[in-house]
């Protein structure tokens, strides 16, 4: 799908890319990472070339990137950034149309596609779509500005440092969202993040820059379990590694199916990190488990949460 092969970018004399090769297949949701200045959202840029690169090819659908129109490969890359950016004399629909309205659809379609994404985002339609920014949350602008990323269907959404900004609740809510969109969607996402818990909770596939080289790529599990050096070790956070480990795995996994056990049961979703918290604050061996209608599936065991699943 999106291909470096031996990028570089250069600002001035200093070097934001180094010599970058990475292959982003379709349907992954990658999660580039790293500290200030690691050339993290410099790549994101390159990919819809608000940002062009120096030397190496940049690949899209296996054509070189500028082989086509700056305006035409970001008609089929969505894009969203922290700052939202919503034209805040327009109302919600408008914003969102924004695109649609560019390439001529009918009045009807971009209806049909403003409710069509208000409701996939959880925001109901007939409230929101007159709306204008001001009237709304940061959540909710920031879930605006995801739907106007997300209007004409693209192939590719490019996310930069989306929810860096808003409550670590309403933070959390929206990486739910993106999850479930990713998943129903089988869209291709590439989204940028300094947050180790973010990109852990959201990828399949995390990239760790730094100086804009690629440290190490893998899955969030190989990274935490294989660490390459110690800079990798002190980013995802050397003291709780085993906690962290613990945030991919759920519940469903180690229950024990007929058991029974007292108290208030949780679900079988919920991950292995949420369930430790769970039996500390419980003082206890043995949780129930139900599953997202509410029916007993069995139990989990502390001792349990120790051992390699089957």
């Amino acid at each position: 799908m999106i291909e470096f092969q031996h990028v570089s970018k250069l600002f001035g004399d200093t070097a934001a890319v180094k010599d970058l090769s990475l292959h982003i297949p379709q349907g992954e949701f990658t999660v580039l990472i790293g500290g200030s200045g690691s050339g993290k959202s410099t790549t994101l840029k390159m990919i819809n070339r608000l940002v062009e690169h120096d030397a190496g090819r940049i690949l899209f659908q296996g054509e070189e990137i500028r082989s086509f129109k700056p305006e035409d490969i970001r008609r089929r890359m969505g894009y969203a950034i922290q700052s939202i950016g919503l034209f805040p004399h327009w109302t919600v629909e408008k914003n969102i149309a924004t695109v649609p309205a560019l390439l001529g659809w009918t009045r009807q379609r971009i209806r049909d596609r403003v409710t069509e994404l208000l409701e996939l985002l959880d925001l109901e339609p007939n409230i929101y779509r007159g709306r204008y920014p001001h009237q709304l949350s940061g959540g909710q602008q920031q879930r605006v500005g995801v739907a106007r990323a997300l209007a004409v269907n693209p192939e590719v959404l490019l996310m930069d440092e989306p929810f860096g900004a808003l409550d670590p609740v309403t933070r959390a809510t929206l990486q739910k969202e993106m999850l479930r969109i990713h998943q129903s969607s089988g869209k291709t996402i590439v989204l940028v993040t300094h947050d180790i818990d973010e990109a852990l909770g959201l990828a399949s596939r995390i990239v760790l820059l730094d100086k804009g080289e690629v440290v190490q790529a893998g899955t969030p599990a190989e990274i935490l379990a294989h660490p390459v050096n110690d800079f990798v070790t002190d980013f995802v956070g050397r003291s709780d590694i085993g906690i962290k480990l613990l945030g991919l795995s759920t519940v469903a996994t180690y229950t024990r199916p007929g058991e029974t056990a007292l108290g208030a049961p949780v679900a079988a979703s919920t991950n292995l990190r949420e369930a430790l918290s769970t039996f500390v604050a419980r003082a206890c061996d043995r949780l129930p488990v139900v599953d997202a209608q509410g029916q007993a599936l069995g139990v989990v065991h502390f001792a349990d949460l120790w051992q390699r699943p089957a």
